[in-house]
């Protein structure tokens, strides 16, 4: 296994032995295996086959043709392309007022304060103290008793001194436990900001929906009317009005459960605002005055590895893991404490500091453990698996985010036909039910043909709408999947910071590092 080899490499070398003087001094061996970014998976594309360079082509609302732009940036603010300020509205305010950002927000700043908490641990510890009693001796004898005051000063120095690099090693832990928190922050904002414009678009297509299908009901309602005036008439059956009553039903029966799920859309809406539901104030988007669109990145696989959040955060732990490695190793080996110590005392405060009541102390320890039971073999053996359970999540990771990238595009390319589909399907159902209804009034056909009509119809409409919506979610859902744009924004947090060793990890400034030394496979890599 590559990270067994490098404990195997990881003994103390005589040049670092040599010289105690020198070692004390400089401490420069670290143990454990050092940190490398994992390469980018060498793909060529997400699909196995091409995709077309533009999508389906539908003459309505929504159903505009997308094209595929290959390499293109993430733009930061990408909700912004729908076009709509209610949009953008919601999404500053879910950023703002969502609990769950402050969570990350604050998680974050722990994470960092820990890390360097722990850096503390790398520089001399000092400490002071100052008493001043009060003391007497009781008659004994011819001695006489006395009462006096005595004062103590001392200070005190120690440094664990960090020969093999523990302490070194779990500041680097400590750091990337702070990455991953950042991280997590990142897909935190990433999610927030998909879900409040989907559910946006979720609400605003079930509105559409029933419109639609309120729509409908008066039709059905006006023929029911109708219907009944000629069997008053005489001039049809009952069966007829019963016929219409029924559609009429099923149409009315549709309705409800589509309100239901408007009203708990509009509650999720509110929860990812920040609001209660109580305090919602009506705010909403209109699926018709939205724009789809049209030019869509697709962002080089070499690339998509430092874009992802969830990929960045699994890398971070893994970066732990691998320094906790080290720290385990550095355990078994011995640890080095100096000291040094100085005090006084005196009877009168001014002569505390008198040469004749001073006194120094020097020294030094080394301490190792010779029988543990095993115990310090086995952490480091849980810590070498722990590596190796981080190395397959991030592998996991990585395999997620090509599968969400390559569904995303063959959702945008499939879901823009079944918008052209469900278009022509819509106009013939009209078509079909205005025919059968002059039929019916010339007497070609009965009346169960025009309820189907009606029916068929119906549906139709609904799935147009449907497939309407889905092209915008598609195109959210691509978006996600390419990791939002989080690098491109102003506000994006700072994660400079001394390091053990900068080359670890460089936080988002990398990705145009890493897309320099990706240059040979980028330029392998071609459109989809």
């Amino acid at each position: 296994m590559p990270l067994l080899e490098k404990l195997g490499k990881s003994r103390p070398e005589p040049g670092c032995l040599f010289g105690w003087t020198t070692a004390l001094l400089l401490a420069g061996c670290t143990m454990g295996p050092d940190f490398a970014v994992p390469p980018a998976p060498q793909a060529l594309g997400y699909t196995a086959d091409k995709l077309v360079a533009t999508t389906a082509v539908s003459g309505i609302a929504g159903g505009q043709s997308q094209q595929f732009i290959y390499g293109r940036d993430v733009d930061a603010a990408w909700w912004t392309l729908f076009g709509s300020k209610q949009i953008n509205a919601f999404v500053e305010e879910a950023i703002h007022n969502h609990p769950d950002v402050a969570a990350a927000q604050y998680a974050l700043r722990a994470a960092r304060e820990k890390a360097l908490s722990e850096q503390g641990g790398l520089f001399p510890q000092v400490s002071t103290s100052n008493s001043a009693t009060r003391e007497g001796n009781a008659a004994s004898g011819i001695t006489p008793p006395s009462v006096y005051n005595l004062y103590n000063a001392s200070v005190s120095v120690s440094y664990a001194l960090d020969l093999f690099g523990g302490e070194r090693r779990q500041v680097e832990a400590k750091w990337a436990a702070a990455d991953y928190q950042q991280f997590e922050l990142e897909a935190t904002y990433l999610a927030l900001t998909a879900n409040v414009v989907n559910a946006a678009l979720a609400e605003a297509s079930l509105k559409a929906q029933i419109k639609a299908t309120e729509d409908i009901i008066r039709l059905q309602s006006d023929q029911l009317t109708r219907i009944q005036r000629q069997f008053e008439l005489g001039a049809i059956p009952n069966s007829d009005v019963l016929a219409q009553q029924s559609t009429l039903a099923q149409t009315e029966a549709s309705l409800p459960p589509l309100q239901k799920e408007l009203a708990q859309q509009r509650n999720a809406l509110m929860a990812y605002l920040g609001r209660l539901p109580s305090q919602d104030r009506s705010e909403s988007v209109e699926l018709s005055s939205l724009k789809l669109p049209q030019s869509l990145p697709v962002s080089l696989p070499s690339n998509l590895v430092r874009q992802r959040p969830d990929i960045r955060a699994a890398e971070a732990s893994l970066h732990e893991a691998t320094a906790s490695v080290g720290v385990s190793v550095a355990n078994l080996l011995p640890q080095i404490t100096l000291s040094a110590g100085g005090s006084t005392s005196a009877l009168k405060s001014s002569s505390l500091f008198s040469s004749d009541a001073l006194g120094w102390s020097v020294a030094a320890s080394v301490s190792q453990k010779l029988l543990d039971g095993g115990s310090l073999f086995h952490q480091k053996e849980a810590a070498v698996a722990q590596y190796e359970q981080s190395l397959a999540l991030y592998k996991s990771a990585v395999n997620s985010a090509f599968e969400d990238v390559a569904n995303s595009l063959r959702a945008i390319q499939f879901d823009a036909k079944t918008l052209q589909a469900q278009s022509a399907s819509e106009r013939a159902a009209r078509k079909s039910l205005a025919m059968a209804q002059e039929q019916y009034k010339t007497g070609a056909v009965d009346y169960p043909t025009v309820s189907n009509a009606q029916q068929t119809y119906q549906n139709a409409v609904i799935a147009r709408v449907k497939a309407q919506a889905t092209r915008y979610t598609d195109t959210v859902a691509l978006y996600q999947a390419l990791g939002g744009g989080w690098w491109n924004r102003n506000d994006q947090a700072d994660t400079s910071r001394p390091r053990t060793n900068p080359g670890y990890f460089a936080g988002p400034d990398a990705v145009a590092t890493v897309q320099t030394a990706n240059t040979a496979q980028n330029q392998k890599e071609q459109a989809p």
